[in-house]
């Protein structure tokens, strides 16, 4: 059986990551070896794969995991960033794909179709509620991480990029070409590209340069039918839907054309710190008035922690990146910004490429080689939410959030600035509608060590209490959040087919007026619901059919 590839009217030129001989031949026999009690139901899946595979080199069945293979457990733990989900309680695939070419993801589609299996797709496992490798119900894993190669065209200021690479390798293939050129995405390197540009993508030049979902040309995905799609072939409205809708409601996203933007040879940096003796309060008041406003150049995120010692305090931590050079920085705080107190020698000159390391908190001087490490510097017990600020927090409301994070103890806030060119894109341009009219976006965080249900519990519901402080603050009608700030508290679809109305419970905080025109997208391109999640876009077909049954 051979299956039905679109070719892309475009030529798209991708250099698939293969995998040595040695590898294929050694997964090979792993492999068959660990199948020698012969299980029909894996040997079932393992024909399905290959008949529909175009057997290309390594075979599909070099990159196929079953439980009964040594290699299973490394490769689903090894992309999994939040320790919540390596328990063993936590729902395990039937089977993962690591594909090293677009076949493998066809096959592994179809199959999952056939066998009722539903397709979780992970590129670098930052979802924070996990929601790219579990489920309830029967499935599989599609992982990216072999599917990540990188082509950069300096002359025509794109890029080409496989799903599977990580912000860090992009960043660092970039400034091999150029100094004078970067990506408008995330500061934190080990990221994978596919869930962070489908999912919005924002980072510390967005006020310059917007998200990373503002500055995407093209794209290949392989949806529901195993077709291979283009921009020009899929169409706008898919197109649209998958920069900032989600990518895993509408099919495989395979690679991406980004546009590069310029950077100035050199950067400026700070990092202070001021706690609530040090007149913290006010200060924070300030930059609510000073971070959506001031230059596009700059953009300055606040961290906001509480201090546990024996006087209690709260702690600020003012982060910035400066698109120019210290004495033009030094001369704009001094006329926008004075309250916050910088030195001359708070600001550090340094190149693009070291400004993602010093944000990433490296020590100044670390190498840039550092990028290419896919694996983060530590795992945590987690969980994040998000909120949006449309008017900023009195002095009042602001001691009154400190007095509640002393209460708490753990939980901690970063606040990032909008304005600039976030004000300037309509909110109807992608899925992504946090646009005009916010100030700043909050992510609160907790972070843990201890193993355990109640370990869990309880910090779940230090950072719930924290958030339900906040509800008289932050945006309203909906409570808006951020999709890669993945959130299962606003609502999940379950696992089964749900109403447009249950959905929307969820879906409207993530993408306001946005969610209706997913839905009409979805119902669309994916009408039976295969690609379908806790917080996937459904389809209004979906429900009509479970009516009609």
């Amino acid at each position: 059986m051979m299956i039905n590839v679109a070719k892309p009217s475009s030529q798209i030129v991708m250099k698939t990551q293969t995998t040595s001989a040695t590898f294929a031949i050694v997964s090979f026999l792993l492999l068959h070896a660990s199948m020698a009690a012969s299980d029909p139901i894996q040997d079932t899946f393992l024909q399905c794969l290959s008949n529909l595979s175009q057997s290309p080199s390594p075979p599909i069945s070099s990159v196929t995991y079953f439980p009964t293979n040594p290699s299973y457990t490394p490769i689903l733990h090894s992309y999994i960033r939040n320790l919540r989900f390596t328990t063993p309680k936590t729902p395990k695939p039937s089977f993962i794909v690591t594909p090293t070419h677009v076949s493998h993801i066809q096959a592994s589609i179809l199959c999952s179709k056939i066998h009722n299996l539903q397709v979780r797709i992970r590129s670098g496992g930052h979802d924070y509620d996990g929601l790219s490798y579990i489920s309830d119900v029967p499935f599989i894993i599609i992982d990216m991480f072999n599917l990540r190669s990188i082509t950069v065209n300096i002359e025509e200021e794109s890029a080409w990029v496989e799903s599977g690479a990580t912000l860090g390798e992009v960043y660092y293939r970039i400034a091999e070409k150029s100094k004078i050129h970067g990506y408008s995405a995330g500061v934190c390197p080990t990221v994978g590209v596919g869930g962070h540009l489908s999912g919005g993508g924002y980072g510390n030049m967005m006020r310059k340069h917007g998200l990373s979902v503002d500055n995407i040309l093209d794209a290949q995905i392989v949806d529901v039918n195993g077709r291979v799609l283009d921009r020009e072939s899929m169409g706008e409205d898919l197109f649209w839907a998958i920069r900032g809708g989600g990518g895993a409601s509408f099919g495989v996203i395979v690679s991406w054309k980004i546009k590069l933007v310029q950077v100035p040879e050199v950067v400026t940096v700070f990092r202070v710190e001021r706690t609530l003796e040090q007149g913290a309060t006010d200060i924070v008041h300030q930059w609510q008035y000073v971070g959506d406003t001031i230059d596009d150049d700059l953009f300055i995120r606040v961290v906001v922690m509480p201090v546990n010692r024996k006087t209690q305090t709260v702690k600020a931590k003012f982060v910035a990146l400066y698109l120019g050079n210290a004495e033009k920085l030094e001369a704009l705080m001094g006329e926008r910004f004075p309250q916050l107190g910088l030195k001359h020698e708070d600001y550090v000159e340094m190149g693009w490429i070291e400004s993602v390391l010093y944000w990433s908190n490296y020590p100044i001087g670390t190498s840039a080689d550092t990028l290419l490490e896919r694996i983060p510097q530590s795992e945590k017990f987690l969980k994040k939410k998000s909120d949006y600020i449309q008017e900023p927090m009195s002095k009042a409301g602001l001691e009154g959030l400190w007095n509640k994070m002393m209460e708490l103890k753990k939980p901690v806030l970063t606040f990032n600035p909008y304005g600039g060119k976030m004000s300037e894109i309509p909110e109807l341009d992608t899925p992504f509608p946090h646009r005009a009219g916010n100030v700043y976006k909050i992510q609160y965080s907790v972070n843990w060590k201890e193993e355990g249900v109640e370990a869990e519990d309880k910090h779940l519901d230090l950072i719930r209490r924290l958030y339900e402080h906040m509800t008289p603050y932050v945006s309203k009608s909906p409570r808006c959040s951020y999709l890669n700030y993945r959130d299962v508290d606003l609502g999940t679809n379950g696992n089964g087919n749900v109403s447009y109305s249950e959905a929307s419970v969820w879906g409207t905080k993530y993408f306001k007026g946005n969610f209706e025109r997913l839905v009409q997208v979805k119902t669309a391109v994916d009408p039976g619901n295969f690609f379908r999640y806790e917080q996937s876009i459904p389809p209004l077909t979906a429900w009509n059919g479970k009516m009609a049954e």
